[in-house]
C-alpha cells in the first residue's frame, strides 16, 4: 500500500534555534592560526582570503597558553589585533574557546586533571586534550577562559558565532580515574533515582555474584578476568558522552550570559571512525550544528560517506548545517594519506552543500610548517599560490558565491533510516553471536543503493515523528526501548512501510535480551519467528534463491504470517527464510535475516521503496550522484559527476544553471566527466 503524504517538503522536524549565523549567503573559510606565524604575513593572508572569497574563519582555537601566560593573567593584545584585522577585511570571526588544549603550566599546578586510560595508565600532557572531563579542575580554569574571552569580546563587530572547545572526545572520550569513577557513580544515582536495587536490576547483577552493596563498589568497567558486564558498559558510554556534554553546556552558559544574541557551536564528528558521543542527545543544545568530516584514503567510494555523513547531520540540525573542517587534499593521521585527485575538492565540498551544508570550511587557512599536523592539507599549502589547491580555493570560493540563494534550502526525503547510538555502542560489545558485526558498515550497506538511485534519505531516531516518510529502514537496531519499537510499529500499521535488519530488536535498553524469540521487539510486526541463530564465519557465504549470497549471518526464521521472499539454497538452513514480507495493519513489514550481496540487497530495496511509491530525486546515469534542497520558490538539483564520462541529466524547461548562470535548453543538462552542475527549478504555485 502506498503511504499518503503531505505535499510539504518532508524532513525531521526543524528545532526552533533562535539563534542563527549572520554570514551572508553560504559561508566560506576555515581554522585560522596566526599565531603561528609572524606578524607581517598576516596582512598576506587576509588579502589572499578576500581574493578566495572567504567570509568567515574559526579563530582561537589552540591559543589558550598565550592569552593565559599565568593562572588568571590574560593578554588579550594579539587577539585584539587579529580580530581588527578580520573585521576591516570584511571577515568574520568564528571566536572560539580555546579548551580543547590547556597550557603545560595547568597541569604543573593540577597533575590530577590528567587522563587516566582503561589499563590504570596515567597520560601526559604535550598534545591536546589531554585532560579529564569530569576534572573539577579543568572545569574551573575552562569556564575562567571562557568568561574572559566571552565579557571581552560579547559586542566585538567581527565575532559572530562562538566556537566552542574542539571536536569534544576526539582523544578523551573516556577517562578511568578515580574522579571520573566518583562523577559515573553521581552520574548513575541520577540515572536509577538513587535505587541501588534499580541498578543491579538493569545491570543483571546477579549473574556472576556482581550484586553491589554500596555505590561506592562501582568503578569504571576497566580490564577484568573474564567478559565486563554489558549494561555496565553501556552505561559508561552513555556517561562518558555525557560528561562531555555537560563541559559543553557550562561553557554555553558562560557566554550565553555575556553575549545572548551569539549563537554557539561545537565541531561534530559524524563521520566513519568516531562513535563516543550520542550525537541525538547533543544537536538540540547547539545553536548551530556543525560538522568535521574527513575521507578514509582506503575507501574507493569516499563520496557515499560524504552523502550519508551529510544526511546524519542534516537530520541532528533538523535542517541546514555548517561544514566546520574537512581537507583541500591529504591529512597527516591515516596509514597512507593520498592527495585529492584532479575536481575532487570541489566535488566533495559541494557534495556537502547538497546534502544541507550553508557553509563550507577547512583544516585549516595556511599549512603548518611545525607541529603535529604539519603534513596537514590546507586552503594555502605549503607550495603557496602557484599551487592547483589554491587555483582549485579559488574556483570553489567563486562557486559558492554564485549557490548564495541555496541557503537555508532544506531535504525532501520520503525515506529514513534508523541511527542510534545506543544500539551502535551495544552490538558492538564483546560477546555478541559474531564479532564482525559493525554498525556503520550495515548502515551504510542499505543506505548504498539509495545513494546510487538518488533517492533523499534523512536519519531518525527510533522515537522520532515518522509522519513525513513513507519508508523506513532498520538495518541495524539490535537495541532498542519499548517506545522505539512501538513507534516504529505503529509507523508500519498506519500504513508505512518498515523494514528490519538482522539481529535487530534483540534487547531493550539496559542490554536485557528479550525472550520468546528473535528479532526480538518486531517479532510479532515482522510476522516471523527465529529460535537460533547462525552467524557466519569470516568468508563463508550461504546462497539465496534469487541467485544471489548471503553473508556474516543467517537465522531460523518460522514464518507466523510473513510471506517468504528469498530463501537459502545451501548450508545447515536449505530452505529456511532470509527475507520475508508482511502485512501489518494499513502497512508493510520487511525483514532480511541475512547479509545480501550488494547487487542483491540493492534491488531489495528497490523494491521495498518503489513499492512504497518513493521515487529518485532525478534519474541519471550510473556514478552521477542528484541531490535535492527544497527552497520557498525554487528547487536546487545538484548533479556530481563521479565518473571520467560525460552525462546528460533532465531537469525542467525553464532551469538555470546557478555555477554559470546559464539558462538550460531542451530540457536536460550537460554535466561533464568529474564535474558538478548545480540548477535552479522554479516551482509553481
Amino acid at each position: 500500500m502506498t503511504r499518503e503524504l503531505s505535499s510539504e517538503p518532508s524532513r525531521e522536524p526543524s528545532r526552533e534555534r533562535s539563534r542563527g549565523l549572520s554570514v551572508e549567503g553560504i559561508a566560506y573559510g576555515g581554522d585560522y592560526n596566526p599565531e603561528q606565524w609572524p606578524e607581517e604575513v598576516w596582512a598576506e593572508d587576509v588579502r589572499l582570503m578576500r581574493e578566495a572569497g572567504v567570509n568567515m574563519v574559526s579563530v582561537n582555537i589552540f591559543s589558550w597558553a598565550l592569552l593565559e601566560p599565568r593562572e588568571g593573567e590574560y593578554d588579550f593584545s594579539r587577539l585584539d589585533r587579529i580580530l581588527a584585522l578580520l573585521h576591516e577585511n570584511g571577515i568574520a570571526a568564528d571566536l572560539a574557546t580555546p579548551t580543547a588544549a590547556p597550557p603545560a603550566w595547568f597541569f604543573r599546578a593540577h597533575p590530577e586533571a590528567l587522563p587516566v586510560d582503561k589499563d590504570g595508565r596515567g597520560l601526559s600532557y604535550g598534545s591536546r586534550q589531554t585532560f579529564c572531563p569530569s576534572s573539577p579542575a579543568y572545569r574551573e580554569a575552562a569556564l575562567r577562559i571562557a568568561g574572559a574571552l566571552a565579557r571581552r569580546y560579547a559586542d566585538h563587530p567581527a565575532v559572530v558565532m562562538w566556537h566552542i572547545h574542539n571536536e569534544y572526545g576526539c582523544h578523551n572520550a573516556e577517562c578511568h580515574c578515580d574522579e571520573s569513577a566518583a562523577a559515573f557513580r553521581r552520574w548513575l544515582r541520577a540515572r536509577y533515582g538513587d535505587d541501588l536495587a534499580a541498578l543491579n536490576d538493569a545491570w543483571g547483577t546477579t549473574f556472576w555474584s556482581q550484586w553491589y552493596y554500596d555505590w561506592d563498589e562501582i568503578i569504571p568497567p576497566r580490564p577484568t578476568g573474564a567478559v565486563p558486564n554489558p549494561t555496565h558498559q553501556l552505561d559508561w558510554r552513555r556517561f562518558c558522552s555525557d560528561a562531555l556534554l555537560s563541559l559543553y553546556e557550562a561553557e554555553r552558559e558562560v557566554l550565553l550570559e555575556a553575549a545572548p544574541d551569539t549563537p554557539a557551536t561545537t565541531n561534530f564528528m559524524v563521520m566513519y571512525n568516531f562513535d563516543a558521543l550520542d550525537y541525538w542527545r547533543w544537536a538540540p543544545k547547539l545553536d548551530v550544528v556543525s560538522n568535521d568530516h574527513y575521507l578514509q584514503s582506503a575507501d574507493p567510494e569516499s563520496q557515499i560517506d560524504i552523502a550519508l555523513s551529510g544526511d546524519l547531520v542534516r537530520s541532528l540540525a533538523g535542517g541546514p548545517w555548517l561544514l566546520m573542517e574537512h581537507s583541500t587534499g591529504a591529512v597527516n593521521w591515516q596509514p597512507v594519506n593520498r592527495a585529492k585527485g584532479p575536481g575532487e575538492l570541489r566535488r566533495n565540498a559541494l557534495a556537502h552543500v547538497a546534502r544541507g551544508a550553508d557553509g563550507i570550511a577547512y583544516f585549516q587557512w595556511r599549512a603548518a610548517k611545525a607541529g603535529a599536523e604539519q603534513w596537514h592539507s590546507a586552503m594555502l599549502p605549503h607550495a603557496g599560490t602557484d599551487s592547483q589547491i589554491w587555483r582549485d580555493v579559488v574556483r570553489l570560493g567563486a562557486d559558492l558565491r554564485a549557490l548564495g540563494e541555496v541557503r537555508g534550502a532544506v531535504g525532501t526525503a520520503q525515506v529514513a533510516i534508523v541511527w542510534d547510538w545506543n544500539a551502535r555502542w551495544a552490538m558492538e560489545l564483546p560477546s555478541q553471536p559474531s564479532e564482525s558485526l559493525r554498525f556503520q558498515d550495515l548502515v551504510r550497506a542499505w543506505y548504498e543503493p539509495l545513494w546510487r538511485a538518488g533517492v533523499a534519505v534523512d536519519f531518525v531516531r527510533p522515537d522520532a515523528d515518522l509522519s513525513a516518510y513513507r519508508v523506513v529502514l532498520a538495518p541495524s537496531l539490535y537495541l532498542v526501548d519499548d517506545e522505539g519499537a512501538a513507534n516504529l510499529v505503529s509507523f508500519a500499521s498506519d500504513g508505512g512501510t518498515l523494514a528490519v535488519g538482522f539481529h535487530s530488536g534483540a534487547v531493550d535498553e539496559n542490554c536485557h535480551v528479550r525472550l520468546g524469540g528473535y528479532p526480538g521487539a518486531f517479532r510479532e510486526a515482522l510476522g516471523v519467528r527465529t529460535d537460533e541463530l547462525f552467524p557466519l564465519l569470516p568468508g563463508e557465504s550461504v546462497g539465496l534463491s534469487g541467485g544471489g549470497t548471503g553473508t556474516l549471518w543467517s537465522e531460523r526464521v518460522r514464518l507466523a504470517g510473513a510471506e517468504p521472499v528469498e530463501s537459502y539454497t545451501s548450508g545447515p538452513l536449505t530452505g529456511v527464510p532470509a527475507v520475508t514480507r508482511n502485512s501489518l495493519g494499513g502497512g508493510v513489514t520487511w525483514y532480511v535475516a541475512t547479509q545480501p550481496d550488494a547487487a542483491t540487497l540493492a534491488g531489495l530495496v528497490d523494491r521495498i521503496r518503489t513499492e512504497a511509491g518513493v521515487e529518485a530525486v532525478r534519474a541519471t546515469p550510473r556514478g552521477v550522484e542528484a541531490a535535492l534542497r527544497r527552497g520557498p520558490d525554487a528547487d536546487y538539483l545538484f548533479l556530481i559527476n563521479h565518473t571520467d564520462r560525460d552525462a546528460e541529466v533532465p531537469v525542467s524547461a525553464d532551469a538555470t544553471e546557478l555555477l554559470t548562470g546559464k539558462v538550460t535548453t531542451g530540457g536536460s543538462v550537460a554535466v561533464a566527466a568529474g564535474d558538478v552542475v548545480v540548477v535552479r527549478e522554479p516551482r509553481g504555485e
